[in-house]
Formats: C-alpha cells, sequence, structure tokens
C-alpha cells in the first residue's frame, strides 16, 4: 500500500452534494422527494449523472443487457472486486436516500481511496441495478436478480408495465440496453449501505445496524370477479359483490399477521374498484398482498392459510377469483463473516451498533446467491421511507459510509 488507511475517511460534503444533485432528477414540486420510476427519462437523466461521476473518476464501466451499471476501480490482474452498491430508481412518491445512498457512498468510498492513492489487494466497484423497487415492472430487485442468474435475461427482457411498456422497449429507448453478458462476473464479497427505512434503530439510539438477513416475501395480484348493478335497486342477498369481498380480505391479512406475530406482517397496499362509482356495485376489484416474514416454514403457512381464506370467502359471495404471483422470494441470510466486518468496524469507529433484519427486499439479497453478503443500516428519521419526507441526519450519513469504507477495505484484504 501507498498510504495507511488507518485514519481515511469519506467527504461527507461532497456525498451529500451529489445526494442533493441526484434528487433533483424527477424532483416533486412542493416536496423534497423525487420519482424516477425505473427506465423512465427521470431514470435516464439520474443514469447518466452518475455515470459522468462514474467516469470522471476513470473507473471502468460495464452496462448489462438488463441495464445494470457497475464501475470498477481500474487496475493490473483479474482478481474479483468488493462491490458495493444499490438503486436509483424510486418509487412514484419516493425520497433522496433509498437506494442512492447506498449508490454515492459507494462512488464516495471508491474516490476516498482513490485520492488517498492506497493500493488494496483487489479493486472496489460500485453497481446501480436495474428496477430495484419494482414500482414499474415487477418482481423487485429485477436487475440485481438477472445479474445473480435468478432469471433469465430473455425473460426479464419480456416484462410489461401496467401501460404495457416492455422492458427491453423501454432499455432500448433510454439508451442502456448494454452487451455485457448477464449472469455478470462473481465479486469477491458484496456489502450495500442503505437506510433502514423502519423506526427501530431511532427508538432505540442505536447508530449502525449490522444487518443479517432478509425476510421473505410473497406478493400476489388478485382479480375478484362479480355482477355490477345498481347500489340502489339490488337487494343485498342478490349481490355478488367483489368489493365485498375485497374488504374482507383485507382484514384477513391484518389479523392473519397479528395471530401469528413475531417477525410475520401482512398488507394491502393497492385496490383499484371498476366501475369505481358511488352508486354502481363493482363489477371488478384488483387488489395486492404483500406477505413477509424471516422464517421460510412459517411464510409458507401463513400463504396457505391466505389462499384458503380467500377461495373461501370468494366462494360464499359468488366471486371469481384470479390470482398472479408478482414476486416470491425466500428468507436471506448473509454472511457471518462480512456481519462480523460491519459490526466490528462500526464499533472501532466509535458507534453502537445492533444486529438485526431487514424487512425490506435489497439487491444485497439476490447477490447474496454468489458471494459473501452483508449489509449496513443507518436510522430513519421517523421510520419513514417511500415517501417524500423520507430523511437521514448527516452525521448518520457520515458514519454509515465510513462504516462503509473500513468495511470494504478489510473485505479487499479477507480471502474466503
Amino acid at each position: 500500500m501507498t498510504a495507511d488507511y488507518g485514519s481515511l475517511a469519506i467527504d461527507t460534503d461532497r456525498l451529500l452534494r451529489h445526494l442533493a444533485e441526484l434528487g433533483d432528477i424527477g424532483a416533486i414540486p412542493g416536496t423534497t422527494g423525487c420519482a424516477r420510476l425505473a427506465l423512465t427519462d427521470e431514470d435516464k437523466a439520474g443514469r447518466d449523472l452518475v455515470l459522468t461521476w462514474m467516469r470522471d473518476l476513470g473507473l471502468d464501466i460495464r452496462i448489462d443487457g438488463i441495464g445494470n451499471v457497475v464501475a470498477t476501480m481500474p487496475g493490473e490482474g483479474d482478481l474479483a472486486p468488493v462491490m458495493t452498491g444499490s438503486h436509483i430508481d424510486t418509487v412514484a412518491t419516493g425520497g433522496k436516500y433509498d437506494g442512492n445512498l447506498g449508490v454515492l457512498a459507494g462512488l464516495e468510498v471508491i474516490e476516498t481511496v482513490i485520492r488517498a492513492g492506497v493500493e488494496l489487494p483487489r479493486p472496489l466497484a460500485v453497481a446501480f441495478f436495474t428496477d430495484e423497487e419494482g414500482a414499474r415492472f415487477a418482481p423487485d430487485m429485477l436487475g440485481s436478480l438477472v445479474y445473480a442468474g435468478g432469471m433469465a435475461l430473455e425473460g426479464a427482457l419480456g416484462i410489461e408495465d401496467s401501460d404495457g411498456a416492455v422492458v427491453g422497449d423501454e432499455l432500448e429507448r433510454i439508451g442502456y440496453r448494454g452487451t455485457a453478458p448477464t449472469p455478470g462476473p462473481t465479486p469477491h464479497a458484496y456489502v450495500e449501505l442503505h437506510i433502514e427505512q423502519g423506526p427501530v434503530l431511532e427508538d432505540a439510539g442505536i447508530g449502525i445496524g449490522a444487518v443479517e438477513g432478509v425476510q421473505g416475501i410473497s406478493w400476489t395480484e388478485l382479480t375478484l370477479r362479480g355482477q355490477s348493478c345498481h347500489a340502489g335497486t339490488t337487494p343485498m342477498r342478490m349481490r355478488r359483490d367483489p368489493g365485498l369481498v375485497a374488504a374482507r380480505i383485507c382484514a384477513f391479512v391484518n389479523d392473519l399477521a397479528l395471530e401469528f406475530g413475531g417477525a410475520q406482517v401482512g398488507t394491502v397496499g393497492a385496490m383499484t374498484f371498476r366501475p369505481n362509482l358511488v352508486n354502481v356495485v363493482p363489477s371488478e376489484v384488483t387488489m395486492t398482498v404483500d406477505l413477509r416474514n424471516t422464517d421460510e416454514v412459517t411464510l409458507r403457512a401463513v400463504e396457505a392459510r391466505f389462499a384458503a381464506y380467500v377461495s373461501d370467502v370468494a366462494e360464499r359471495e359468488g366471486v371469481d377469483v384470479e390470482r398472479r404471483i408478482l414476486a416470491r422470494f425466500e428468507p436471506v441470510d448473509f454472511d457471518d463473516r462480512v456481519i462480523e466486518s460491519v459490526e466490528r468496524n462500526a464499533r472501532d469507529l466509535g458507534y453502537s451498533t445492533r444486529r438485526m433484519p431487514s424487512g425490506a427486499g435489497h439487491d444485497a439479497q439476490m447477490l447474496s446467491r454468489i458471494c459473501p453478503t452483508g449489509m449496513v443500516f443507518v436510522p430513519s428519521v421517523n421510520g419513514i421511507s417511500h415517501n417524500v419526507t423520507e430523511y437521514t441526519e448527516p452525521s448518520d450519513i457520515e458514519a454509515g459510509a465510513n462504516v462503509l469504507l473500513r468495511t470494504m477495505l478489510e473485505l479487499a484484504t479477507t480471502e474466503f
């Protein structure tokens, strides 16, 4: 090494400036939030900006067929890099930190190492993955799933959004259908910095979360079809009301999660009535159900109970049901060695730590299929995320980025 990295630290002002500049793209008027749905013009503009910063550092840039971008420090040899990253697409009412922090902190780590003249046994890399949110194209974590070999590129390119736009066509349109093959090269290790998106760290007064794994995720779309009729002239006993079935499913999902307790959660996040008129019994309701648990056996039991209830309540009300699986991922356990590295480096820097699961899905869970993986969490103010008021304090951003820096440096000198 040409420099001692014991006192190396990121430039917090530079990182905050990059977060603000990226957050200005797709800014939602009157708020501090932003909207950059995957493969939209706003996503393209965000990608272009981040690529500019990557090129300014002289990084080797690889864009694959699903639009994932990986930028690696140039160097001799062909050792697999220690990779970090996340995503820069957002939900429609997103904030400036979800995903963006992981990408831009990774870029900041690399810039810090380059400027300090540090030479490492293996290179560092930063990536942003396509359509992590799944807000436009299901499933979520699409790009990292393809990168890790969990979905064939051809299948991913054919996915459509609710308006009929196709992933492959949209990648071509914005100029990000790359030529690098998928699955992508296997990193030596992967570690991702992310805001918690929940209230646990803030509530406990803890600075750094050493993430042990990610909850299993089960997303189902239900289409309930009954009979549209006049709300005033049709007796209650003669109705086939999909709205009633939807309401009962909403209550059941909540009751089911409370019954199982522990880490089990359940959410009805979207619901559309047709024809959606005040004086008409609906003919059709489309709704989504999100079930999550850290234990696969329990999650399967919850799914079975849910499926049986939907069939029963729909049959009783004379309503037909069509089911579509939007996403299904088993719980993921991260690598103990990476978890311990995060924990150790955080404590060495004077930060309090807590081991914890992630309740949200992340690209890290896909990378864990192919290499040792872990995550660093920093607090979210009031536990808010996927919201224009999403915020993480600059001091926590600095802490998380420095833990990421130290962890990546350690992993670059660690053999697995």
